[in-house]
């Protein structure tokens, strides 16, 4: 397996990040998840440009994005495989001990992993804990996922793929890893941006293909909702079946495999739609 540390393709065995590298010592970073199929990488505009907006939220220098251009093209190539996970992190780099950041400049880490298709349908869980949609990282996708751990393996344990917050008023916001949709009297809905959740690629594309309305929405509007689906980078559109102790049926709903339809097809058809 290859991966690309810094300028250049190494093995990953023996590529090494510093022990004192603030990704690592304080979460000062962000990253990109990408769906790679057949040596492609999807939608690798929107999620460069996201990138930069993160870095940028953190304070950090703007990425290289030719450079990360190459970084995974150079990764994709020297890792073939059918369905990969492409991560591109960006860090602050070494660094002094504490929130301090050094001199030394970013630490950037593309590599790929092999996955599988998701199924259609999954189970959610809710959970206590909120979503600050009012805090310093709102919006950015930093590499600060203690609290998705923490969340994702109180999924887990109830026989979930997933888990849902709310955010500091009340409501719905978004999953660890992915965003929200539900369908209420026919109508598709989504969180804004707003409510605190994250500006998921395959969201934006499933609500411009799709007509969504982003909606601010209590948290009850997942025990009321006649459907529910999840949106993410390797989820795509994978429909709720259950939510908590809530039966939704045994497959997508006719809203729901409309959506899945249409995101197969229109990213079928443009595999870097701007």
């Amino acid at each position: 397996m290859k991966i690309w540390l810094d300028g250049e393709l190494r093995d990953a065995d023996s590529a090494r990040v510093s022990v004192f590298d603030h990704g690592l010592t304080v979460g000062d970073g962000v990253f990109e998840t990408l769906k790679a199929e057949n040596g492609r990488a999807f939608a690798l505009t929107r999620h460069l440009h996201r990138l930069t907006s993160s870095a940028r939220g953190l304070g950090l220098p703007d990425p290289d994005l030719d450079e990360v251009r190459r970084a995974c093209d150079a990764v994709l190539a020297a890792n073939p495989m059918p369905l990969g996970r492409l991560r591109i992190t960006y860090t602050g780099g070494h660094s002094p001990l504490g929130s301090d950041r050094g001199e030394a400049g970013p630490t950037l880490v593309v590599a790929l992993g092999e996955s599988t298709r998701r199924p259609d349908t999954t189970a959610t869980v809710t959970v206590p804990w909120t979503r600050n949609e009012r805090g310093a990282l709102t919006g950015l996708k930093t590499t600060s996922y203690a609290e998705n751990v923490v969340a994702l393996a109180r999924a887990r344990q109830h026989g979930a793929s997933e888990a849902l917050f709310a955010n500091t008023v009340g409501q719905l916001c978004e999953g660890t890893g992915s965003n929200v949709f539900v369908v209420l009297d026919g109508e598709l809905h989504t969180p804004p941006l707003e409510s605190g959740c994250l500006a998921g690629i395959t969201r934006a594309l499933t609500v411009e293909w799709t007509g969504a309305k982003e909606t601010d929405l209590p948290f009850a509007a997942l025990e009321q909702a006649e459907e529910i689906f999840l949106t993410s980078t390797l989820r795509d559109v994978q429909a709720v079946t259950r939510n908590d102790a809530r039966q939704l049926g045994d497959g997508p709903g006719p809203v729901t495999a409309k959506a899945m339809r249409i995101f197969a097809e229109r990213s079928a058809a443009d595999f870097d739609p701007r």
